[in-house]
């Protein structure tokens, strides 16, 4: 076969941060080319640079597509070139019609003026085309997640697409959509269509997929015809790796049933969808727990819920910390029963960027430095400098804004922010993400010091080395439910992945 896209040596840096190292990938024509690896192993870093997010001259290497060397400026070059991207985070406008959001940058002009009735018309065939039925005016909001996949590819044919890219299509869909949507791309490839899909669902790659290329740790491990893709082989590429010496050394000292949560069950917030299903675990005193999971599966979603049901519909289930009832029902109220949150996303829910480190390390409890109704100035000053010292923040001064400190500083403010509240658990959602291995590795002693304290520690984190090396025991979470348990010993990356994968064939076997 002739290769339509060619990307040879790509390397990819940001601050601290090694993205991609020489990966190559060879894509040919009318085939459907998977791409699988753990998260953060590369794979979106890899079609941002192809579809222009990363524009040429960020990165290293080339890209031959269609035989010519491509030096694409942004995402409209490449669309040009009919390279269309669908990403994980659909980029459709809800309060716009389909038709809008269809030709939304592409609209449907004559001299000058929209189309409307013509407009119109192309979307109900191409609406046709993905199998959707609703009508153009029909808007983006009222559609579930599966349809409103359905509509970014409907506009990405409108944009006459020879290459589709798609970065993990049926993470957030129920198993018909998947299978919709799976059924379409086998129908858009006997129609010319090439596409590449980014997933970790082995049923769904060997369905669909010609080859599959497996990228960990931003370099290319191995490239598989569909005849030699097996669930062996593409765990053992995707996990193999070496981790000596990256974690500090614990002793642990467990003591008894801290936290425990049982029958938890947890709805989508506007969808009638069911996120968390009978969900239960425990953390002991000076344990440090680890939540596994591929993106999709729900770790966040328990997280959020658990914490003041800061997410979805709560629908049942009971926690007790310390062995007495947890009043789980608020924010102030998961605080006051001894919980803390620090979550995935620092920079938008856990900081106020343009504020000082003092004011962001008294959020969570303006009680501690106030008198009476008075915030006291001089006590929250001394509160930022005595965590400034305990966990070594880098920093001029306590009036430093957080905005201007590095990601790993930053992380260091949030953990204060909770620390101050003085929790009995905390829960650390994906909590080394973005930033570099020194910090990593501070933020690890710091999880061993308050764990050496006798607080209980949950860990969802999507790299599975840092879990194996920091966990005494690992849950493993799938489309909401948590399947299975391991302990420390009982722990590895081809287990936690052998559970991931056999729980989706499983579930998919009993649909069928």
């Amino acid at each position: 076969m002739t290769a339509l896209l060619e990307m040879r040596g790509i390397g990819k840096s940001f601050p601290g941060v090694r993205a991609l190292n020489r990966v190559d990938l060879r894509v040919e024509k009318g085939e459907i080319h998977a791409i699988c690896g753990e998260n953060g192993a590369g794979k979106s870093t890899l079609m941002k640079v192809l579809s222009g997010v990363y524009p040429h001259g960020s990165y290293e290497g080339e890209i031959a597509y269609d035989g010519r060397t491509m030096a694409f400026r942004g995402i409209r070059d490449s669309e040009a070139e009919g390279i269309i991207i669908i990403h994980q985070e659909l980029a459709l406008v809800p309060l716009l019609s389909i038709a809008e959001n269809i030709f939304l940058g592409n609209e449907v002009a004559t001299r000058g003026v929209i189309n409307w009735p013509l407009a119109f018309q192309r979307t109900e065939a191409l609406l046709r085309k993905v199998g959707l039925s609703e009508a153009p005016t029909t808007p983006v909001e009222k559609l579930g997640v599966g349809k409103q996949q359905l509509v970014e590819i409907a506009k990405a044919l409108a944009k006459d697409v020879k290459l589709l890219i798609l970065d993990e299509p049926t993470a957030a869909l129920q198993e018909n959509d998947s299978q919709k949507l799976l059924d379409l791309l086998l129908e858009l490839k006997a129609h010319g269509v090439t596409a590449i899909i980014i997933s970790h669902k082995l049923n769904e790659i060997r369905r669909i997929a010609d080859r599959v290329t497996v990228l960990r740790d931003g370099s290319t491990v191995s490239t598989l015809a569909r005849e030699d893709v097996s669930e062996e082989r593409i765990i053992r590429d995707m996990v193999g790796r070496d981790m000596a010496h990256r974690y500090p050394e614990r002793t642990p000292q467990i003591g008894k049933v801290l936290m425990e949560v049982r029958g938890w069950n947890v709805g989508h917030a506007d969808q009638p969808r069911q996120m968390i299903r009978d969900a239960g675990f425990s953390v002991r005193r000076g344990e440090i727990v680890g939540i596994a999971g591929l993106m999709g599966s729900g770790r966040t979603e328990l997280a959020m819920s658990l914490f003041g049901r800061s997410y979805g519909r709560y629908l049942s289930g009971e926690a007790t910390i310390d062995g007495k009832p947890a009043d789980l029902s608020s924010v102030s109220r998961a605080i006051e029963a001894g919980l803390a949150y620090v979550t995935e996303d620092r920079k938008v829910l856990g900081l106020i960027l343009d504020e000082p480190i003092t004011s962001n390390i008294s959020l969570a409890n303006l009680a501690g430095v106030a008198s009476g109704w008075v915030l006291g100035k001089g006590r929250e000053n001394k509160v930022a400098e005595e965590y400034r010292r305990a966990l070594n923040i880098r920093t001029p001064g306590v009036h430093q804004r957080v905005v201007n400190l590095s990601g790993g500083n930053q992380q260091k403010v949030v953990l204060s922010k909770w620390l101050f509240t003085d929790p009995q658990v905390l829960i650390l959602d994906e909590p080394t993400r973005g930033i570099d291995v020194g910090a990593k590795y501070e933020i690890y002693a710091i999880m061993n010091e308050l764990a050496a304290q006798g607080r209980g520690i949950v860990m969802i984190s999507s790299e599975m080395p840092e879990l194996l090396g920091m966990c005494d025991r690992i849950y493993v979470m799938n489309e909401g439910r948590i399947i299975g348990e391991l302990s420390r010993e009982e722990a590895s990356q081809e287990r936690i992945m052998g559970l991931i994968i056999r729980d989706g064939n499983v579930n998919r076997e009993h649909a069928a």
